[in-house]
């Protein structure tokens, strides 16, 4: 008999439970279950697998290349499970469904809550539940199965082969101050002007730091080294609204929050612009809630190519 038919969903939690603990004797107490018997459960489906999954070491265990991809599949597996549960919580509530949409500062403020209005318009008992983060750590969550949809910037290097893409629009980013900066009023802006304030900047290897960087590289300009790095967006409102300091915000962002009197943008063009891109998985589960919130999705993006005179490239 394959080994997989053997495995419970309890058998999941136990793996999962090791992976975290890396100790037979503290898992078997969390698990309510003898240090025996899980030494036994363990050494059994290694012996069922025909591979080893831990290493046995004085600091606990240690998973091995195939302990660590069969504990990715059971992340997935409880993810899921999870999944299942609030789904099935909310249709007995009443609601029509959940959707779990991670969205990046390039889409947080302005697309995906436009979008998640239109579809609350549409499916007024849907469950919705936005994340905000930096698209490398949504896509992570994506795969695992934590999250339906994510908005953010393009990167070639970020997804998996069951992660599907489609690119909704292209935006440029701004550099970007308080209402009431001293650069506001400093007449024609040169790059030396910046340099006398701290900037406050993406981490590095984010797609936005990413289009930051190839944007100063093509204005023949590099980051200051005094700068702070952050992916907290209400750290970076609170720290430019508190000081002078000149952050970073895409230009759907960066145009948000002018009309809502919170930033300002600098009138001094960074070149390019990159894709903003909507990712889902493959291999999810595709109710018709997170479908629609799809189509929502992609008719903000349209209306706004509309009412603002620009057309998706």
């Amino acid at each position: 008999m394959d080994w997989t038919h053997r495995l419970r969903l309890r058998h999941v939690k136990m793996l999962l439970s090791l992976a975290q603990t890396h100790n037979i004797s503290h898992s078997a107490v969390k698990l309510h279950t003898t240090q025996p018997g899980l030494s036994k459960w363990l050494k059994d489906l290694e012996d069922d697998i025909g591979l080893p999954l831990f290493e046995r070491h004085a600091r606990g265990l240690i998973p091995t290349p195939y302990g660590e991809m069969l504990i990715a599949h059971a992340r997935r597996i409880d993810v899921q499970l999870d999944r299942a549960s609030s789904d099935m919580e909310a249709l007995r509530e009443g609601g029509s469904g959940r959707v779990m949409i991670g969205a990046s500062g390039v889409a947080a403020s302005d697309t995906v809550p436009i979008a998640i209005m239109r579809l609350l318009e549409r499916m007024p008992k849907a469950r919705v539940s936005l994340m905000e983060g930096t698209t490398d750590r949504l896509i992570a969550q994506l795969e695992e199965g934590g999250l339906d949809i994510v908005l953010g910037r393009a990167d070639l290097a970020l997804g998996a082969p069951t992660v599907d893409k489609e690119t909704l629009f292209f935006d440029g980013i701004h550099l970007v101050v308080r209402p009431g900066h001293p650069l506001l009023n400093a007449g024609p802006l040169r790059w030396s002007d910046l340099r006398a304030y701290r900037w406050i900047v993406w981490p590095k290897g984010t797609p936005v730091r990413n289009a930051l960087d190839s944007a100063l590289a093509t204005a023949r300009q590099i980051i200051p080294q005094d700068c702070l790095e952050t992916n907290s967006v209400t750290a970076n409102l609170t720290l430019l609204n508190k000081s002078n300091m000149i952050g970073v915000a895409s230009h759907r962002a960066a145009l948000r929050l002018a009309e809502m009197n919170t930033l300002r943008i600098l009138p001094l063009d960074l070149p390019g612009a990159g894709a903003v891109t909507m990712y889902w998985n493959t291999d999810a589960f595709m109710s018709h809630a997170v479908q629609l919130a799809m189509d929502c999705l992609r008719e903000t993006v349209k209306e706004y190519e509309t009412d603002s005179g620009h057309r998706v490239k």
